[in-house]
């Protein structure tokens, strides 16, 4: 794992606080794309470029967004590859992998140096950079999903309008109230450095998990009958659950198979038009358990587990 510090990239796995807790960076880059150009960052087709990676949940929050809106020819793509080594994200030959089409880097941390000499801070995913100014705009996963979803409309499938003006409070209360015991919550168990921060984290989200396995008995997503962003920010997360959390990041008080409701829920989206191809477990797998030497050593990627994503969810009955 690396960082940069002052534009330098130097290794360093990530910080902790004196109790052990996991403490996530801040990202730097928070401008918005808008439909009418006020800010200087007009939402034009071929001006955007999307970096991303297969393996990364808050990657695949923009993947979903530019899919689901039918943005792909509006907004050029690269995907890393699985595997973040000692120089971090790389450019490099893999299936499902692509390379930087725009400005030609190795390396994904050359994109952020490009847009600010002497950045410090994570080189992270998803990153949208526009072509035109030379610059990232915004590398916040839940920023750019709004982008997507909403500022790129005289572009996109209006049909799909996953963040509507009337539940716009809701949605966003949804996503903040994820955050934390879950979306967050299996980084804070898996990269915990004291037993008692790891016990905080997993206690959490379990409650957490119960919770909205409650709630999804009676409703078919998040805020009711209608599919919207909260439903992609928690998607993400319970893909990689059972394959990578629960036993890579040690969250193995229940898997998802075992709450029926949040397993069904999953396999609904995942059976949306465009969703499933866009869900690469080689990728997330080879990333997690072969980036991460102080959790998993060996770097041994395992087999399992097999799971059918495509069983039959009978969720459509809520949507009532």
């Amino acid at each position: 794992m690396g960082k940069l510090v002052d534009g330098v990239w130097v290794n360093e796995w990530y910080d902790s606080d004196e109790a052990g807790h996991f403490v996530r960076d801040e990202t730097r880059f928070h401008n918005t794309v808008l439909a009418g150009g006020s800010n200087g960052f007009a939402a034009e087709p071929q001006r955007y470029h999307l970096y991303v990676s297969l393996a990364c949940p808050w990657a695949h929050r923009a993947l979903l967004g530019r899919r689901l809106k039918r943005l792909e020819s509006v907004i050029s793509l690269s995907v890393v590859h699985p595997h973040m080594g000692e120089n971090g994200w790389e450019f490099a030959e893999y299936h499902g992998s692509s390379p930087d089409t725009v400005n030609g880097a190795r390396y994904l941390h050359e994109i952020y140096t490009k847009a600010k000499k002497d950045y410090s801070g994570r080189v992270t995913v998803p990153v949208l950079w526009d072509k035109q100014q030379e610059t990232i705009v915004c590398n916040d996963s839940r920023m750019i999903l709004r982008m997507l979803t909403r500022e790129f409309e005289a572009f996109a499938d209006r049909s799909k309008d996953l963040c509507p003006r009337d539940l716009e409070d809701a949605v966003d209360r949804e996503i903040d109230a994820l955050y934390g015991p879950v979306n967050n919550g299996v980084y804070r168990a898996g990269f915990a450095s004291k037993q008692s921060a790891y016990e905080d984290a997993v206690h959490e989200l379990f409650t957490a998990l119960d919770g909205y396995e409650d709630r999804l008995r009676r409703q078919r997503y998040l805020l009711g009958s209608r599919f919207t962003e909260a439903d992609i920010c928690f998607f993400t997360t319970l893909l990689r659950f059972d394959a990578v959390y629960h036993y890579h990041f040690k969250c193995n008080v229940r898997r998802l198979l075992d709450y029926p409701a949040l397993f069904a829920y999953l396999r609904d989206i995942y059976q949306l038009p465009g969703v499933a191809e866009l869900c690469d477990f080689d990728h997330i797998k080879r990333h997690y358990f072969t980036s991460h030497p102080r959790v998993n050593p060996n770097g041994i990627v395992p087999v399992g587990p097999l799971v059918d994503l495509m069983a039959p969810h009978q969720r459509g009955r809520l949507a009532a």
